[in-house]
Order: C-alpha cells, then sequence, then structure tokens
C-alpha cells in the first residue's frame, strides 16, 4: 500500500500560511517607492533624495552587520554588489530620470509592468523553471489590466524626447537581469547582509552622481526627511527585502506577476494621499490585474526542470562556503 501524500490533500494557503501576507506586503510596499518618490521631490532634486535615502540605510545595515559580526566572502560580496547595481541603482535611476524627462508616470508604469513577461520568459531557458499554461495565460491577463489602468496616460504621451523612453525600458530590463542573477547564482548570506551590500553599492552611486552634479546638500525642509524615512523604512527595507524574501519562497513567475498590481495600488493610494483622480479605466484595470494575479500564483509555486522530474537540485561547487539567500535575519554568519 502506498503511503498517502498529506500535502497534496491540504490546500497551499494552509501549508504555507505566510505567503499571502508576504504577497500583500510586498505589493503594498513596492509601490511605496512611487508615493515615496513623490513625496520626495517635492522637497528636493532626484538625486538628492536617492543619495540620502541610499546612505541612510547602508549606515543602518552595515553597523547591524558589524554589531552582529558578520563576514563575506568576496565572491558573495561581488554578486550581491551586481544585484544591488541592477535591481536598485538602475532600475530607481531610470524610472526617475525618465519622470524627469516628461515620460508620465503611467507610461513608466506600463513599461516597467512588462518585467513579469520578460522574466518569466527568460526564466524557462536560463533557469529551467516550469511555467504552466494557466500562469501563461495569467501574465498575459496582466498584462492587458495594467494597459487599461495607464491608458489615459499614454493618450497624452509625447511630450518627452524619444529616447528618454528607453529609460522605463532600461530600468525594467535592470529589475529583470537582478532577479534572474540572483536566482541564478544564489549569493550566500542572509537577507539584512544582502540588502547591506545592495544598498552601500548603491549609496556610493547616487552620492557621487549627486556630488558631481551639486545636488548633494541636504534642504533644511523637515518635509524632505519624512520623505527619507518613507522610502527607507518602507521602500528599500520593506519594498526590496519583501521582493527577495517573495523570491526565495516560489519562482519568478509567482512573484513578478505581483508587481502586475503596483500601478493600480500606487493611483488608488495617491488619490488618498494627494487627492489625484481614479477613472473608470482604473477600476476596471485592477480588477483585470488582480484575477492575473489569482491565475499566476493559484498554480504550483516555479521549480526547475530537474525538480519537476523528482532530480534534486544540482549542489553549488565545493570549493565555496557562500550558502543561498535566506529570509532568516538570525542566519549565522558566513565563514
Amino acid at each position: 500500500m502506498e503511503p498517502i501524500d498529506t500535502a497534496r490533500r491540504v490546500p497551499r494557503r494552509l501549508r504555507d500560511p505566510l505567503a499571502p501576507l508576504l504577497a500583500v506586503g510586498l505589493v503594498v510596499m513596492w509601490s511605496s517607492g512611487f508615493v515615496g518618490a513623490e513625496l520626495g521631490t517635492r522637497h528636493a532634486p532626484t538625486t538628492t533624495l536617492l543619495a540620502w535615502r541610499f546612505l541612510v540605510v547602508a549606515a543602518l545595515l552595515v553597523a547591524w552587520c558589524l554589531w552582529r559580526g558578520v563576514r563575506m566572502d568576496r565572491h558573495d560580496l561581488a554578486l550581491h554588489g551586481t544585484v544591488g547595481l541592477l535591481a536598485q541603482a538602475g532600475y530607481l535611476y531610470g524610472v526617475v530620470a525618465a519622470a524627469e524627462h516628461g515620460v508620465s508616470a503611467g507610461t513608466s508604469a506600463l513599461v516597467a509592468a512588462l518585467q513579469p513577461m520578460v522574466a518569466t520568459a527568460l526564466a524557462v531557458p536560463l533557469l529551467g523553471e516550469a511555467v504552466r499554461r494557466r500562469q501563461a495565460v495569467g501574465l498575459v491577463v496582466g498584462l492587458g489590466g495594467v494597459a487599461l489602468v495607464v491608458g489615459s496616460d499614454l493618450v497624452g504621451a509625447g511630450a518627452a524626447p524619444w529616447w528618454a523612453y528607453l529609460l522605463p525600458l532600461g530600468a525594467m530590463l535592470s529589475l529583470v537581469a537582478a532577479t534572474l542573477t540572483e536566482r541564478r547564482t544564489r549569493p550566500g548570506g542572509g537577507l539584512i547582509e544582502a540588502l547591506a551590500v545592495q544598498c552601500s553599492v548603491s549609496a556610493v552611486l547616487f552620492v557621487g552622481l549627486a556630488t558631481v552634479t551639486g545636488t548633494l546638500a541636504p534642504p533644511a525642509d523637515p518635509g524632505f526627511w519624512g520623505a527619507v524615512a518613507w522610502v527607507v523604512v518602507l521602500s528599500t527595507l520593506g519594498g526590496y527585502g519583501l521582493y527577495w524574501i517573495n523570491l526565495a519562497r516560489s519562482g519568478v513567475a509567482r512573484v513578478s506577476a505581483l508587481l502586475y498590481l503596483t500601478p493600480p495600488t500606487t493611483m488608488l493610494w495617491t488619490w488618498l494621499m494627494f487627492g489625484d483622480p481614479v477613472s473608470a479605466g482604473t477600476l476596471a484595470g485592477s480588477g483585470v490585474c488582480l484575477a492575473a494575479v489569482w491565475l499566476v500564483r493559484s498554480g504550483h509555486p516555479g521549480r526547475t526542470r530537474d525538480a519537476a522530474a523528482g532530480e534534486p537540485r544540482r549542489p553549488r561547487d565545493e570549493g565555496t562556503s557562500a550558502e543561498p539567500l535566506s529570509p532568516d535575519p538570525d542566519r549565522r554568519p558566513l565563514r
């Protein structure tokens, strides 16, 4: 008599009760970055906001790592630094610079919403992740929902120079590259150590850029520091922290699909905070996005072809001491 696989009879939401909370948290925290950008740029230039955002968060995270006595080998430092340049510096600079040159937020959101499609398409050949037909349909439906949300912005596009529209495209590709790099290389260290390296690299880049442009000095306006606190706690620690935690717990397709919900969430948020109007297209598109995310995440999480066939993943080379990224902040120091 064959043993009963009880795991298959238990709904996934009961086997992993944290998954819905982590997913909702990611959508809210990721959307907070767009709201925080509007708050911050009311008081200072973009380069000033980004420089102090990463200076503050890098100082906090590095201090924590020093207090814990965390050590990381050069290989993992280089990998986390690369991921930080792509996921934080590259992505944020592309989106913000596009806005500075006249590209509407809706158009940037639509281009950024291509990330799930591109990430999932590349995850199949590069990572060997299995994507079910239901998930593929959900990704396409989600793209249509985002198009409904930002359709009014697309009608008014055209004020920016043609090359400015390459900036959000580059930002989207930068986040895709960071996602696939992290999943493929699996650098060692815990979540906080990883964010410390990534934010430190971004801080060096943006401080240098602000210094060159003469925008490093912060304004005396207390509203600026309120915006910095917003983007440090919610957008950086919350947004990027939950992004990597969700990615470590499930496949690229399931995590990337959640980003479809950020444009409608951001528009509803700005309506509540700033009184920005919400159109019927926004409400309709939000419903379509919700349906798309349900289609993608109701399937099994992405697995490699080897795992799907019952074969274990090939371990890392024996010559390295690094371990896969862990969401546990109390993970032991790397030796």
